[in-house]
């Protein structure tokens, strides 16, 4: 009898920890997520679509030494459409669409035509990081308030953070922006749009893109 009282309260405690664990979102990235950012770090992100140059979009090497248009224009969106092509997934590029402004017109195109193309829409941040930590493509996009200004978009890594860090601080992202980031916050990365993060406005899409 008392065997069975110390198993059962062993089982209870695991069956307790499994819940908080199950209820915090704590399960680590998978194989296949691991595979995933290895693809994505491949990219070499960190020094490839940088600021201020006229870059190819699927290499994000500098094709024109510096960019014509006005202002240090970035090149997230690019960076984005060229790690989805890797990875078999369309979302919104050149030529549908060029390199201006690509960042909101792949916001608005998220919401309508993606569906269409397998992109679903994601509930939040907490969600964000469990889907990216199963190993699909998650993105977080961004579309300023107003047309003629960029907006922001970049790829949600998988990781470890609780849902209160998450919260706090959003999941971290690989981006190309003002300065690249092969893993930043996303606090901290869509910290040039003051609406963004602080004020919720970044919104998630997946996609059941599958690394070989």
């Amino acid at each position: 009898m008392r065997r069975f009282r110390i198993f059962a309260a062993v089982a209870a405690l695991l069956i307790s920890f499994a819940a908080v664990a199950a209820e915090a979102g704590s399960v680590g990235p998978t194989p296949q997520a691991t595979r995933l950012v290895a693809i994505l770090r491949g990219l070499d992100v960190e020094h490839r679509w940088i600021a201020g140059h006229h870059v190819d979009w699927r290499t994000g090497l500098a094709n024109d030494s510096t960019e014509t248009l006005p202002g240090r224009h970035t090149h997230c969106s690019a960076f984005v459409a060229a790690a989805a092509e890797k990875l078999g997934v369309y979302i919104l590029r050149p030529p549908e669409h060029g390199q201006v402004l690509l960042a909101n017109a792949q916001y608005e195109w998220l919401g309508t035509e993606g569906a269409a193309r397998g992109w679903r829409p994601v509930a939040g941040p907490v969600e964000a990081q469990d889907l990216a930590n199963q190993g699909l493509l998650v993105v977080a996009s961004y579309r300023s308030h107003r047309d003629n200004t960029p907006g922001h978009i970049a790829i949600v890594l998988p990781g470890e953070k609780t849902p209160a860090e998450i919260e706090a601080d959003g999941p971290d992202v690989m981006q190309a922006g003002t300065v690249n980031s092969a893993a930043i916050s996303l606090a901290r990365g869509f910290a040039g749009h003051r609406h963004a993060w602080g004020d919720r406005e970044v919104v998630f899409y997946a996609h059941d893109a599958r690394a070989p």
